[in-house]
């Protein structure tokens, strides 16, 4: 399930875990094959991408390491805290290339379809909420290099956060359809467009187009379209690009000289 927020970052010791993100503390090996942080937390991300972050528990990490599980606490102090390092390890995969093309428009482009892969890659993303953050090096250098993508545009401080914000946002929302529909054809064993085509000859006997006008014209258009009910990658890209029109309006204003207008959503709304 990827509706519903089931764990939330920051819950860890504050002291421990910046130590833990910052490496500051590890403890080194006796040997060449005992736990490392590393290990540990590459073993728990195995443990939410395959079976989703319902089944992470230090337990379950420790089995699939072949160790006790009191023995994990030496390296992590608790799950809080190794949740912590699982965002921060996986938002160290994101690209990022220093010569995007198409200016700032393109930098953002790159940064939305990187996202959107993590997320893809990841699904348990979805069931964390992040609004305190992990506040370790990869999280910090992924934040820098999205800011940079709309540095010296002319906007403020406070509207380049937002515009990173914007986007984010707005991937860690398109996103789930996505993800999904891949869930729902791995545990059904049927395809969107298997369901579709199952459906769809009931559909037209069942609804009435004098009743539904609308939804019936415009649900057939799609329907032969997508040859499903949706279609979350070509929603994600229209959505996508209508974001950047409206931070475009925003841009233009301050690169024409105008003042802050009250924050980024009016812009883009007014845009």
């Amino acid at each position: 399930m990827t509706g519903v927020a089931i764990e939330y970052s920051g819950t860890g010791d504050p002291a421990r875990s910046l130590a833990l993100l910052w490496r500051t503390r590890e403890k080194p090996s006796r040997r060449g094959g005992d736990l490392s942080v590393e290990r540990i937390v590459r073993a728990a991300i195995e443990v939410a991408d395959a079976d989703g972050l319902a089944a992470l528990s230090m337990r379950r990490v420790a089995e699939r390491l072949g160790v006790g599980t009191m023995s994990l606490y030496t390296h992590v102090p608790g799950k809080g805290e190794l949740l912590d390092v699982m965002l921060d390890t996986v938002y160290g995969e994101t690209a990022r290339p220093q010569d995007a093309r198409g200016g700032w428009r393109g930098r953002l482009e790159q940064i939305a379809r990187e996202n959107w892969a993590l997320y893809l890659r990841h699904p348990w993303l979805l069931q964390v909420a992040t609004t305190r953050p992990p506040l370790g090096p990869n999280v910090t250098a992924k934040y820098e290099y999205e800011l940079r993508a709309v540095d010296g545009i002319g906007l403020t401080d406070l509207e380049m956060d937002a515009v990173v914000t914007l986007v984010s946002g707005y991937v860690h929302g398109a996103v789930r359809g996505a993800v999904e529909a891949a869930q729902a054809a791995q545990r059904t064993g049927m395809t969107d467009e298997q369901w579709w085509h199952a459906h769809a000859p009931y559909l037209e006997k069942v609804m009435d187009p004098r009743r539904f006008p609308l939804a019936a014209r415009i649900g057939t258009a799609a329907g032969q379209e997508y040859q499903a009910a949706s279609d979350p990658d070509r929603a994600f890209e229209f959505g996508l690009a209508r974001i950047l029109d409206g931070i475009e309006v925003l841009v233009a204003g301050r690169q024409a000289g105008g003042p802050p207008a009250g924050g980024l959503a009016r812009a883009v709304t007014d845009g």
